[in-house]
């Protein structure tokens, strides 16, 4: 039997690697303005005037993929405005790291080891690609509008001093370009972790019985409570009547609710302060419990007090994290014990708690004052989110390392003997 010699791996100067990248760009990018598009036109954003629609969903692919978008105001002569947004729309960041992160793994499947030199040269023709188009996306996210300010004296004022107040944004292009650097390395990591069947260099093949087992199951927990969400706000629509705020939440930051709801069912807490008006869509339990907190942390137990249904979110939590304590130690090869078990499951899930504690963070504001007399209330609010880090990435930890034992003890117990295939270069052949 005549040996067939491989075909050497593709580099970066390839024209294939550039062919895959461009491919995984223009798949990632048409997969968050769809979901972008579709969440802005439920929102109602879609009747913005000046031809607005196109530059809002541009800023909005922009936060998704990482960049940052900078609020600017104006009131002339009149006074002052002052506004910012931080906030990342996760459901349009979760489309685009499926699709790209699929897109990007397609061409490496079914391989156990690859070269340094191959992924380096398939990483970088996808980070030049993915940076241009979000040199483009940033380009396009700029827009000024006119505000009323509701009082006809004041804008009689403003009419013959033409000095009508307006606010808009504008994308700050070196910000984007590093976050946005940042955003699509950190998808092609945990793409090779979480992924079986991608390859790894030969030298780090010794860590995937540690790691990728823990992460897959870390990760599936997260898509499992989306998918959870996405169930219930389908429930709502259809029930209650007002659909297009509840499809705008779905489809713009369902992630940032469900995954938030994952950190207080298991004793995370969250500062929270909302003042006046302004707000981003989100459940009426939530928007009075984070109104009535005034600053103050927020757990599970002030959803409670509420609604006692949100104790619901302990026991979801808790057999969800069980699951996947089971899953991570079926998954492993069955020599590895129930301490093991808890210290990669621990660790893996610590690192996704401090994930979500950033990625799920939310700052807004907007103060509009008038000739020296404060601002004006109806055009004033506040809305902050903040993690309690130390109390929630460390409950993670703790959370994560006692699935971790116990999923490693049920499934010796199940004598379900996991399984994670060797590298095919280990493997002999006859």
């Amino acid at each position: 039997m005549v040996s067939q010699t491989p075909r050497p791996a593709s580099t970066g100067g390839s024209a294939r690697a550039w062919r895959d990248a461009l491919v995984t760009v223009v798949a990632g990018f048409a997969a968050m303005t769809a979901v972008a598009a579709a969440g802005l036109a439920c929102a109602g954003i879609g009747d913005l005037p000046e031809g607005a629609f196109p530059h809002v969903l541009g800023a909005v692919v922009v936060m998704a993929a990482g960049g940052s978008v900078e609020m600017s105001g104006d009131a002339g002569l009149l006074g002052g405005v002052d506004a910012n947004l931080a906030v990342l729309p996760l459901s349009v960041s979760l489309a685009g790291a499926l699709v790209a992160g699929y897109c990007f793994l397609r061409p490496l499947r079914n391989r156990a080891v690859a070269g340094p030199r191959e992924l380096v040269g398939r990483a970088v023709p996808l980070v030049v690609l993915w940076l241009l188009a979000l040199v483009g996306a940033a380009l396009l996210s700029r827009q000024d509008f006119g505000i009323s300010t509701g009082d006809p004296a004041v804008a009689v004022i403003g009419e013959l001093l033409d000095s009508a107040p307006t606010v808009g944004f504008r994308a700050d292009v070196p910000a984007t370009l590093l976050f946005g650097l940042l955003w699509i390395l950190g998808l092609m990591v945990i793409a090779l972790l979480v992924s079986r069947r991608a390859p790894l260099p030969a030298g780090l093949v010794r860590f995937h019985t540690a790691v990728r087992p823990a992460a897959f199951a870390t990760t599936l927990l997260l898509f499992t409570y989306v998918v959870i969400g996405v169930v219930v706000g389908l429930v709502v629509a259809a029930a209650q009547g007002n659909a297009g705020r509840t499809l705008a939440v779905v489809l713009l930051g369902l992630p940032n609710l469900v995954w938030i709801a994952l950190t207080l069912g298991f004793g995370g807490s969250w500062e929270a302060l909302v003042e006046g008006a302004f707000g981003l869509p989100m459940p009426q339990l939530l928007d009075e419990v984070l109104r009535d907190a005034d600053g103050a942390p927020v757990d599970v137990a002030s959803l409670a007090a509420r609604d006692p249904r949100a104790w619901w979110l302990v026991v979801v939590a808790a057999v969800l994290l069980l699951g996947t304590g089971v899953l991570a130690a079926v998954r492993s090869p069955a020599h590895v014990r129930p301490w093991q078990h808890a210290l990669h499951l621990g660790a893996a899930f610590a690192l996704a708690t401090l994930a979500v504690c950033l990625l799920c963070r939310i700052e807004a504001a907007y103060g509009l004052s008038l000739l020296g007399i404060g601002e004006v209330d109806a055009l004033g609010g506040e809305l902050l989110l903040d993690p309690v880090l130390w109390r929630t990435v460390g409950l993670g930890l703790l959370w994560g390392a006692v699935a971790g034992f116990l999923g490693g003890v049920l499934a010796r117990r199940l004598h379900r003997r996991g399984r994670v295939d060797a590298p095919a270069s280990t493997q002999t052949h006859g």
